[in-house]
C-alpha cells in the first residue's frame, strides 16, 4: 500500500506543470528576458522556447537573454537558447545571451556554441550592443 501511494505521489509530482519564473522588459525595439530559474532544463526549456517565439511573433527581432540566476543548463536548455538565436537571426535581428554563470559557460564552450551564440559578459554591455543594432534596423 505504501509503495503504491509513494508511486502515485511521484507520478503526480512529475506530471505537475512547471511554471517558468522570469521577467520581461519590452522596449520599443528590443526585449530583455531575465530567467529567474537556477536550472534551465527540460522542465523549463519548452516554456522558454514558447516565450521567445511569442516575442518574435510580436515583432521583437532583438532579444537579450539574461541568465544571471541560472547555474545549470542541460541540452534542452541549450536547444531553447539556440531557438532564440535562430529566430532572431532569421529576422535579421540579434540575440544576445548575457550574465552567464561559469557552469553554463563551460557547457556552451564544450558544446562549441560559443562560436554560434553572441555572448556578452554584462547586461550593460548587452544593452549597449542591442541598442546599437536596433538603431540601425
Amino acid at each position: 500500500f505504501f509503495i503504491r501511494i509513494s508511486f502515485l505521489n511521484l507520478f503526480a509530482t512529475i506530471l505537475q506543470p512547471t511554471i517558468m519564473h522570469y521577467t520581461l522588459d519590452k522596449k520599443e525595439k528590443y526585449a530583455v528576458l531575465k530567467l529567474h530559474e537556477q536550472k534551465l532544463n527540460t522542465l523549463i526549456s519548452a516554456e522558454l522556447k514558447s516565450e521567445l517565439l511569442i516575442l518574435n511573433s510580436q515583432g521583437y527581432i532583438h532579444i537579450v537573454l539574461d541568465l544571471s540566476d541560472t547555474q545549470y543548463c542541460d541540452s534542452s536548455g541549450l536547444s531553447a537558447i539556440l531557438v532564440g538565436n535562430r529566430i532572431c537571426r532569421n529576422a535579421n535581428g540579434n540575440f544576445i545571451v548575457t550574465e552567464i554563470s561559469d557552469p553554463v559557460k563551460k557547457l556552451i564552450n564544450i558544446s562549441q556554441l560559443d562560436s554560434v551564440l553572441t555572448i556578452v559578459p554584462k547586461i550593460d554591455e548587452a544593452l549597449a550592443q542591442i541598442n546599437k543594432a536596433a538603431a540601425v534596423s
